[in-house]
C-alpha cells in the first residue's frame, strides 16, 4: 500500500502538484535504503537535492562595487586634446585659421569642380546638339527624296495608263 501511495505523490510531483507535506513524505522515503528497483532513479535525483541544499557558499562577497576612474581620465584626456588642437596652430602657425578661411577655400574649391564640370557637360551637350542638327538634315533629305519618288510613281501610272490607251485604240 505504501508503494502504491508512493507512485501516486510521484505522479503528483511530475505534475508540480505536490505540496511541502507531500514533497516531505518523498524525501523521507527515498532517504531509506529500501526503495523499489523501478523508483531508484527517483532515489538518485532526492539525494542530489538533500546534498546540494548542505552545501554553503563560503567566499566573501563584496558589498561595495570598485569605483572606476577611468571614466574621468578620459574625460581630462579629451579637454586636453581640444585645448592642444586650438593652442598650437595659434602658437606655431604663421596663418591663422579660422572657421570663414577653411569654408570660404572649401567654397572655392567646389566651385571650380562644379565649374568644370557644367563646361564638360557644355561640351557633350554641343556635340549631341550638332548630332541632332545633322540628324534633321538627313531627315529633311530623306522627306524630299520621299516627294521625288512619289511624283515619279504618279508620273509613271500616268504614262502606263496612256500607253494603256494608245494599245486599245490601235488595236
Amino acid at each position: 500500500m505504501v508503494l502504491n501511495s508512493i507512485e501516486k505523490l510521484l505522479e503528483k510531483y511530475d505534475n508540480g502538484e505536490t505540496s511541502i507535506k507531500e514533497e516531505q513524505q518523498l524525501r523521507a522515503y527515498f532517504a531509506q535504503e529500501d526503495v523499489a528497483p523501478h523508483l531508484e532513479s527517483y532515489k538518485i535525483m532526492f539525494q542530489y537535492f538533500n546534498n546540494t541544499k548542505q552545501e554553503l557558499y563560503t567566499k566573501d562577497v563584496p558589498l561595495k562595487p570598485r569605483k572606476s576612474y577611468i571614466y574621468q581620465w578620459i574625460s581630462v584626456a579629451a579637454v586636453a586634446v581640444l585645448m592642444l588642437g586650438i593652442l598650437i596652430p595659434n602658437v606655431f602657425g604663421e596663418q591663422e585659421t579660422t572657421v570663414e578661411t577653411v569654408y570660404t577655400e572649401q567654397q572655392l574649391e567646389a566651385y571650380n569642380q562644379t565649374k568644370e564640370a557644367l563646361s564638360l557637360l557644355s561640351s557633350s551637350f554641343n556635340d549631341a546638339a550638332s548630332s541632332v542638327s545633322t540628324l534633321s538634315l538627313v531627315s529633311t533629305n530623306f522627306e524630299k527624296g520621299t516627294e521625288k519618288v512619289n511624283h515619279i510613281n504618279e508620273l509613271a501610272k500616268t504614262t502606263n495608263k496612256l500607253v494603256k490607251k494608245n494599245k486599245k485604240s490601235k488595236n
